[in-house]
Parts: structure tokens; sequence; C-alpha cells
């Protein structure tokens, strides 16, 4: 991050705690107040993410080796802080530092593993929660400087888009998730956006370049704005030529069409929290403290027979099934679902059909002709090197596809 917008950042981020600080009565504590960002119950506490740590590194001993001189300083120089100003500098610095080492660390590896990321955000969100003078803030002041680390860290400020390619492709990955089930699980998507962000190529005598986020699995985070936080300027502000969100998902690829509006996945999120919704009863997730409003399914708008055309290891499905409240739907076009409530969409019920039609949506209020789009990719059990790799080479090959086809 270039020195002026640093500054910049930590001054946005440092106004309005600082106020709160001052004056716990004002209006500018209750702006904070009704802006929480994380959850107050994880502020105090160490979060379920983070209580998994010392299973996952016994389990997994080395994995946050390449990260670990991040770690270190940070945890150091946490050590030493006396005041909110020197805490969000390092929350700054740290947050986008991490996410820079991650990129630069999963290219020297190597080896497709994008776990070590993972573990290494919970060792220093971790840290923080432990800090003095982190406990001592009033807890929006907590819950913004949790928010920001989590922004930086998963890409925010490393998007740059510098490189004078004729196309800007911005992709989307997920963190690893049902941790409970096996700890040592990794999530392709996220190695895909490791993989490939900053990454230029070549297509049809053209050029792109690509870069990449990489999205928390908690239903809090999707409800407090962070799809919207992290890709409403890009669509605003037509940054990007092309959005790609990417999930884990079933045995083969899957170009999801039609995504649906509402959740209805049983399962739990990273933090153990459910919904409460069902396939008799789904729900509409929120954005703030509104739900959030839009039709009850979307269409992807991504070039289907390029993608498809690609050879690779796994197949590519143009999948068109949703569940509705009237049953199982294989949809030939948005019309034929008019007039009905989504149950699932292509994508399923859960936040990989959520980023779908969350990014979608956001391209249909502010750049209706981008093309955007989500891939599922084949699911891996725990880490498997060679298949992950495998998967990120056809969803590369998919991506140069995409890009001669529109």
């Amino acid at each position: 991050m270039d020195n002026k917008r640093y500054w910049l950042t930590a001054v946005l981020l440092l106004c309005p705690l600082l106020l709160c600080f001052i004056l716990p009565g004002s209006n500018a504590a209750a702006f904070a107040r009704e802006n929480t960002m994380v959850s107050p119950k994880t502020v105090n506490q160490l979060s379920i993410e983070e209580l998994r740590l010392p299973k996952a590194m016994a389990a997994m001993p080395e994995l946050t080796r390449i990260l670990a001189p991040r770690i270190a300083l940070f945890t150091d120089q946490l050590s030493r802080v006396r005041n909110l100003t020197a805490l969000t500098q390092l929350v700054l610095r740290h947050g986008s530092g991490l996410w820079r080492d991650a990129v630069a660390g999963f290219d020297q590896q190597q080896d497709n593993d994008d776990r070590a990321l993972y573990w290494a955000r919970l060792k220093m969100t971790r840290a923080i929660r432990q800090t003095p003078v982190f406990a001592s803030l009033l807890p929006a002041q907590q819950q913004k400087l949790l928010w920001q680390f989590e922004l930086l860290s998963r890409g925010q400020q490393d998007i740059k888009f510098n490189r004078k390619a004729k196309k800007r492709v911005l992709i989307t990955g997920f963190d690893p998730f049902f941790l409970d089930r096996k700890i040592t699980q990794s999530n392709p998507s996220g190695a895909i956006a490791l993989a490939l962000d900053g990454l230029s190529l070549s297509f049809d005598g053209s050029s792109a370049e690509i870069e990449s986020l990489i999205l928390p699995v908690r239903f809090h985070d999707f409800d407090q704005g962070m799809v919207e936080t992290l890709l409403t300027p890009y669509f605003k502000n037509n940054k990007i030529d092309m959005l790609v969100t990417i999930s884990m998902g079933r045995e083969h690829f899957d170009l999801e069409r039609f995504p649906g509006l509402r959740r209805s996945a049983s399962a739990p999120d990273n933090l153990n929290v459910y919904t409460g919704a069902s396939e008799q009863a789904p729900l509409l997730p929120k954005l703030g403290e509104k739900q959030l409003t839009g039709p009850e399914f979307l269409e992807f708008s991504l070039p289907v027979a390029a993608m498809q055309a690609v050879s690779g290891s796994y197949p590519v499905n143009d999948n068109r099934k949703v569940q509705t409240l009237d049953g199982k739907i294989t949809a030939a076009s948005l019309t034929a679902l008019q007039g009905q409530v989504s149950v699932e969409g292509s994508g399923g019920g859960y936040l990989s059909n959520e980023v779908s039609y969350r990014s979608l949506l956001l391209r249909e209020q502010y750049a209706p002709l981008i093309p955007v789009g989500h891939i599922h990719t084949p699911k891996i059990s725990g880490y498997q090197a060679a298949e992950s790799k495998k998967i990120t080479i056809q969803v590369k090959a998919m991506i140069s596809a995409a890009l001669a086809g529109i």
C-alpha cells in the first residue's frame, strides 16, 4: 500500500473510533454502534475459528511456517502498543502485509495450499484480541479494527489493475470450511484466488490481468455487507471487465446459471452459526439491518459455451437446476422462474449461492453489461495438492476462454 493510501485509510478508520472513544454519548458513538461489522459476541473472547487453532496446529505443525515471520513481527509489535493510534497502524500495515506475504508464499511453495493464510489470519486476530490496548477499547472500536483487518488480509487494498492490460478480471474464493468434520480441509477456490492473484495472461491476441479476494464462510459477515463492501467500487466505477466468483462444490465443475435470493442450507458456517433456514422455510439474508431485497432468481452472464469447450480433468456443467417452494425445477430460462419463491439457486442454499446472487445484484444495480458468474469447483477431501492444481489450471483456462467469448 502506498503512503498516501495508507494514511488516508488510517484517518478514515481512526476518526469515528477516536470520536467514539472521547465522546461515548455522541452521535459518533451511535454511528459506530449502528455500523457494527463483527459480531459483538466474538469481540471480547476468542472466536470459534480461533479456538480451533490448537487442534489445527497439532495436525499441521508446519502449515503456517511460510508466514511465521509476519505473525512473529505482528505479535511482537502488538506487545509494545500503548494506544489506539499505534494499534490501528499495525492493523493496517500487517493486514495488507499478510495478504501480500500469503500470495508470495503460495508462489514460492508451489503446493497449491490455501490453508496457511486462513490459519495465519486467525493467529493474528487472536493476538489482537489478547492485546491489553484492544481490551480497553469500546466494543464498537474493537469491531471496526477487526473488520478492517479482515478486509485487508483478504486482499482489499492489493487490487491494483495497473499493468495496462486490455481486460481486468476480479475473482473471489472462499476460506476452508466444515473444519469440525476435517480440520485439515483445504478449499480449491482459495487456492485459485492465491494462484491467479496478480496474474497477466494472453488470450485471442489480447491481454488481461487478474486480481483476487478471499471471502469468509460466515453468515454474519455477509449480512453486514462484506461482499458489497469489497465489490461495489469495482462495479460502480467500471473498474473491471469481468467478475468470477468461485467456491468448492460437487463432483465436477458447475456453472451456476440461476442464483437464488434466499438461504435454505441447514449447515453451519465457520463460527458454527445456524441460520434456522430450511427447504420448507427459506430465509432472506440481510444487508446491514435490513433484509436483502431483489428478484427471487438472477441469471449468470458469463459465456457458458466458451467455458464448457475448455478441455481439462473435469466436465463443465451448465447447471440450471433450482428449487422453489413448488419443488425442483430445471429452468430453461429466467422467465420460467417468474412467480416462484426461491429455496435453492443453482448453487444451492448456502454462501456459494449467496456470493453469486449478491454479485449479480450489484451488476444489475451498477453495471448491467459486465459478465458475472459463479463457478463451483470439484470438491476435494482434506488437502489434495495434485487435484487442487488440476482444478486451478482448468479454471485459468476457463477464464481465458470466457475473456475470448465476451
